[in-house]
């Protein structure tokens, strides 16, 4: 399904980052960012443009195509990753930062890879998350229909247990970002910490 909607010359959700990404990115570490389903890379590129080094993992090889030319045409370079995130393992203590933008999994999935995250960030890193949580059924600007791969606050919060959470909010925005996020709409955003004293 991915494959076919990257095929598209275009990029579906723009090439601009994500706006709440775009705000909060300050207070993620310089290092080594791992951004997760990054689809044809917006996220990835534009925080690679910001200095970082940027691992992009997606299961579309088209959309990990599209990665790499975006990145070539900024004049950076993205490493990426063709995976199944359902099997993909996070390695502790290796990330100054982890990013999930809208990457909606099944919540077994979200079981298995999220506590992998929080053991994956150094100390003092940052993982930032936004998604659309079930009441974005109600906008149908976007996002998956499927309620289980769609997360509250409250589902996120213990996936993420032992994270600091610094902003940690479900908020409705207006969201412009390629053809299939168009409108007001529901999300959760989570920007996280890992302490220091672990």
């Amino acid at each position: 399904m991915w494959d076919e909607r990257y095929a598209d010359e275009n990029y579906v959700y723009g090439t601009a980052p994500n706006d709440f990404l775009a705000a909060q990115a300050a207070r993620i570490p310089k290092g080594r960012v791992l951004c997760l389903a990054d689809g044809e890379g917006r996220n990835g590129v534009w925080l690679a443009q910001q200095g970082y080094d940027v691992t992009s993992v997606d299961l579309s090889e088209v959309g990990l195509e599209k990665t790499r030319k975006l990145a070539a045409s900024r004049g950076v370079s993205v490493t990426t990753i063709h995976a199944d995130l359902a099997e993909y393992k996070i390695q502790p203590n290796e990330w100054d930062g982890v990013i999930a933008i809208f990457c909606h999994l099944p919540s077994a999935v979200r079981h298995y890879l999220y506590p992998q995250t929080v053991a994956g960030l150094r100390p003092g890193g940052v993982f930032l998350l936004e998604l659309y949580p079930p009441k974005q059924l109600e906008y149908g600007t976007g996002g998956p229909r499927d309620l289980d791969l769609l997360a509250t606050l409250e589902d996120l919060r213990q996936d993420l247990d032992g994270l600091q959470f610094e902003i940690a909010q479900e908020v409705e925005r207006e969201i412009h970002e390629g053809q299939f996020h168009q409108g007001q709409s529901a999300v959760v955003q989570i920007l996280a910490i890992k302490s220091n004293d672990e």
